[in-house]
């Protein structure tokens, strides 16, 4: 009986001890990936090495969730999300992880952990081809490697991990083709490899894997043929922005809700069978080479919210009895070849409806339409007649060359007395140390924009030069009722023209005096800031152009944007009017925006725009568009005491140490800080950035710094995404804040994480909605 008493406990207590043995080895395995990613502060939560890891308190950027003793979920959010203007696999210090990161190594050790699910590693500087040995995570059913920097080729042996249903390889550096094996997955159904390097044609293969979907694939330089995708009859979202895919499109699967394909080489008519998709909401296939009459079936699409035709190649005119869908917000026509009447359900007017047409040949709004002859040439598309063109282009290019050299020697000479007159004219102005910081020989040589800024403006309405008759009937003699708000720089006045539409007028005082030649100069610099998420800048009017002497003033003529200002949005007051965090985060994302086009889309670059939220300015839709910008083209006196009306608004003076500073990005973090902690903050006190600092990691820190708004998100994730960027905004050093694009980058994966968590990842589908 003893020997029966005694291996009956001897039983017991291995059994005992196993799983605690267990809890050890896996214990260790954290603290070996806590040591190969370099000790990140997020993982602090694993100071204890003894601790259970199963029972960890979990944080916002942390998880270790367990069924039984085995660890299943492991979730490492970093912030390591700034990106180097080139990548070239080398490590990049303060960026990615150091040179004695080994990412097979790291791979070995976390496949110790094999009952892992669920795997999560984002923004963690973590740099390297992805090893082979990843498919020995056998049991892994999601894996996100997003916003790393990954490279090479996307190892062929994770089609073994036959669980896998998602895999998400955003913002990394993958830079061979699209693999022809995603086939082999019998339960994938979220395919994301956004903002990558790869090349090459989508596969056909991609049209087996029946249970996707979502695929997302923009943001590369993937070329070829968009292939048949009709037999994924689950697929909801495709998502194929930004690429270089040409050929005519194909049918597409019923089921999808979005198909984003815009900015690419496509080229055709649309199919009559999109007028079939029942349950598609939103369409973008704006900047293509589209030809033809679009299906009128879109239009009246049960669900069709957005719809986005712009800057392509259609043509014909739409029938009287056309119909649009309830759900129908936003409709975008502009620059096709469109003719004839616009219908009665895309007139602006009805149910609130966003219509943009300008750029076609209809007959309504003739001030901003082409005549009709432009738009009754033959089509210039792609892959049309391509013998003759090919005949055309030998023999063209040959006789052109010839014509030119000729025109160039005669008019070489003209030219250059030409640009020299300009700048001799302009040589006063030389000598002057005005804020703008702009000589005159940069102010006559910025008249030359990229090519990408010509294609934005041709959605724009036209910019043209007022009369003062006009704008005094605008305004009736700018009486008191027009009158918004007076500041250093001018008075602002809201007026209407004759075809009904509303403007805002700045009057702008020149304390400075410029030559009529040197102010159109500016003027003309002014106009070609035009940008979506920038308040439009319809015109000017010189008062005294006839005599040069007398020119005192310039009315610069806006848009006007009626909704209000983003304080106006965040103060509580009016609950129904607060914006919610994943809104404030667009409205980020679009001040981000024209900040970018600001500083890169013109040469020189408009880089110190003293931005503040309450130049800011939300339309009907809460579309952001930023005011005031550039002014300092115009004037040295800029933004001192400038007083505020409704809806559009003078800047106010908001004080501060930020005011004394006129960095781009600094501003921007104050305008961060502010959609974060609400307009009551105290904005002299920057003390408020240890606190914000703390609240990267510490809840109780959020609620006492964050707006309780701001607290309700459904994302912790992406809060402190913008907490982290809004820091380095407000860095002391300059040297040390990230730039405008890097802002924006960071901005636009916050949203994305927010659209995650909040189960819709679409996350820039709409500015809409959330």
């Amino acid at each position: 009986m003893a020997w029966h008493f005694t291996a009956a406990f001897m039983i017991a207590t291995c059994l005992m001890l196993f799983p605690r043995s267990e809890q050890s080895s896996q214990g260790e395995v954290l603290q070996q990936l806590r040591k190969q990613l370099e000790y990140p502060r997020q993982l602090d939560v694993w100071n204890n090495p003894n601790s259970d890891p199963c029972y960890t308190q979990p944080t916002l950027v942390v998880t270790v969730a367990c069924e039984g003793n085995a660890i299943t979920e492991l979730k490492i959010i970093g912030d390591r999300i700034t990106k180097p203007p080139k990548f070239s696999g080398y490590p990049v210090s303060n960026i990615t992880l150091s040179e004695a990161f080994v990412l097979d190594s790291f791979v070995t050790t976390l496949a110790r952990l094999p009952a892992l699910r669920v795997v999560i590693l984002v923004s963690l500087g973590l740099w390297g081809p992805l090893p082979d040995k990843i498919h020995r995570l056998s049991s892994l059913q999601v894996l996100d490697l997003s916003s790393n920097f990954l490279y090479g080729s996307i190892p062929p042996k994770l089609s073994a991990m036959q669980k896998l249903h998602t895999l998400t390889l955003d913002g990394n550096f993958f830079n061979g083709t699209v693999p022809d094996w995603f086939n082999l997955f019998s339960n994938l159904t979220v395919l994301r490899l956004q903002r990558n390097r790869l090349k090459g044609p989508v596969p056909a293969s991609i049209g087996k894997a029946t249970m996707l979907s979502e695929l997302a694939l923009a943001g590369n330089s993937i070329a070829g043929k968009v292939p048949q995708l009709g037999s994924l009859n689950k697929l909801e979202m495709l998502d194929l922005r930004d690429n270089e895919l040409d050929g005519e499109l194909p049918e597409l699967p019923t089921a999808l809700v979005t198909i984003l394909l815009s900015k690419n080489l496509l080229k055709g008519e649309i199919p009559e069978q999109f007028g079939q998709l029942n349950r598609l909401q939103h369409l973008d296939l704006s900047f293509n080479f589209l030809v033809g009459k679009p299906p009128e079936k879109l239009f009246a699409l049960p669900s069709i919210s957005y719809l986005n035709l712009a800057a392509n190649m259609l043509s014909g005119s739409f029938s009287t009895s056309l119909t649009c869908s309830s759900t129908l917000g936003f409709v975008d026509l502009s620059t096709n070849q469109l003719t004839g009447d616009l219908p009665v359900c895309l007139n602006v007017n009805v149910n609130n409806r966003v219509v943009k047409f300008d750029g076609n040949c209809f007959s309504d709004d003739p001030e901003h339409q082409h005549e009709t002859k432009y738009c009754q040439q033959p089509h210039k598309g792609r892959g049309s007649n391509k013998d003759v063109g090919l005949v055309v282009t030998v023999v063209g290019v040959v006789f052109i060359v010839l014509v030119l050299s000729l025109i160039l020697m005669a008019s070489n000479r003209r030219s250059c007395q030409r640009v020299l007159a300009e700048q001799q004219l302009l040589q006063k102005q030389m000598q002057d140390n005005s804020t703008s910081g702009m000589s005159t020989e940069l102010l006559v040589n910025a008249r030359y924009i990229s090519q990408a800024v010509k294609l934005g403006t041709q959605i724009m309405p036209m910019y043209r030069a007022f009369s003062l008759e006009e704008l005094k009937e605008a305004t009736k003699s700018f009486e008191r009722s027009a009158f918004l708000g007076e500041g250093s720089i001018g008075k602002l006045y809201k007026g209407k023209l004759e075809n009904g539409t509303l403007i805002a007028i700045r009057c702008l005082a020149l304390h400075q005096r410029y030559s009529i030649r040197n102010l159109k100069l500016r003027l003309d610099l002014l106009a070609k800031l035009r940008h979506p998420n920038l308040v439009c800048l319809l015109g000017h009017c010189i008062d005294g152009e006839v005599d040069e002497s007398s020119v005192k003033r310039v009315f610069l003529v806006y848009e006007y944007v009626p909704s209000g200002t983003l304080p106006s949005y965040l103060s509580g007051s009016s609950p129904e009017k607060t914006l919610k965090w994943c809104e404030r985060l667009q409205v980020l994302m679009n001040i981000a925006k024209a900040v970018h086009f600001l500083h890169t889309g013109i040469i020189p670059g408009s880089l110190y725009n003293r931005l503040k939220p309450s130049s800011i300015l939300l339309d009907e839709h809460l579309v952001a568009k930023l005011s005031d910008y550039g002014l300092s083209i115009i004037t040295e006196e800029i933004y001192k005491h400038e007083a505020a009306g409704e809806g559009q608004r003078c800047v106010e003076d908001n004080g501060g140490e930020l005011e004394n500073l006129e960095d781009d990005v600094l501003s921007f973090g104050g305008i961060l800080l502010e959609v974060l902690m609400g307009p009551k903050r105290h904005r002299k006190d920057l003390s408020v950035l240890s606190e914000l600092v703390l609240s990267i990691s510490k809840q109780e820190e959020r609620e006492q710094v964050l707006d309780p708004v701001v607290l309700s998100t459904s994302s912790q994730d992406s809060l402190s995404m913008v907490i982290s960027i809004t820091v380095k905004c407000l860095s002391v050093e300059s040297s040390a804040r990230p730039s405008i694009e890097e802002v924006l980058w960071n901005l636009q994966y916050a949203a994305q994480v927010q659209a995650i968590s909040d189960g819709d990842q679409r996350s820039e589908v709409s500015s809409q909605t959330c």
